[in-house]
């Protein structure tokens, strides 16, 4: 749980906030991007592969595409009126072509602090 209602929006992978009381429920909220790995990370972490273990490479690609969800998660369930994005949950896709679709999706809501 991220609970940051001071800068105007709390997160949870839950369906509620301890201490805080859910008001309303504004439906779904979600953040897109749609990320390249590109050329130079891409021949690197292509080599990388071969072996075993980590490749750093693309694990920080996806890493900052998560967060770039989670961000305009956030904008969205504010543009809905919401202060809060409950159930918050992560899913990816392969688009082909080195392109990879990764989406941040919750109930937007209203909460009060108790």
């Amino acid at each position: 749980m991220s609970n940051n209602l001071a800068a105007g929006i709390a997160t949870s992978t839950t369906f509620e906030l301890p201490g805080y009381t859910v008001e309303r429920t504004l439906g779904l909220s979600w953040g897109l991007i749609v990320r390249s790995v590109g050329l130079a990370r891409g021949l690197t972490g292509s080599v990388r592969s071969l072996r075993a273990g980590e490749v750093q490479e693309f694990t920080q690609v996806v890493d900052q595409a998560r967060h770039t969800a989670l961000e305009r998660l956030i904008e969205h369930a504010k543009q809905l009126g919401g202060n809060a994005v409950l159930g918050v949950r992560f899913d990816s896709s392969d688009l082909g072509n080195g392109l990879a679709e990764i989406v941040a999706y919750g109930t937007a809501a209203t909460v009060r602090h108790d």
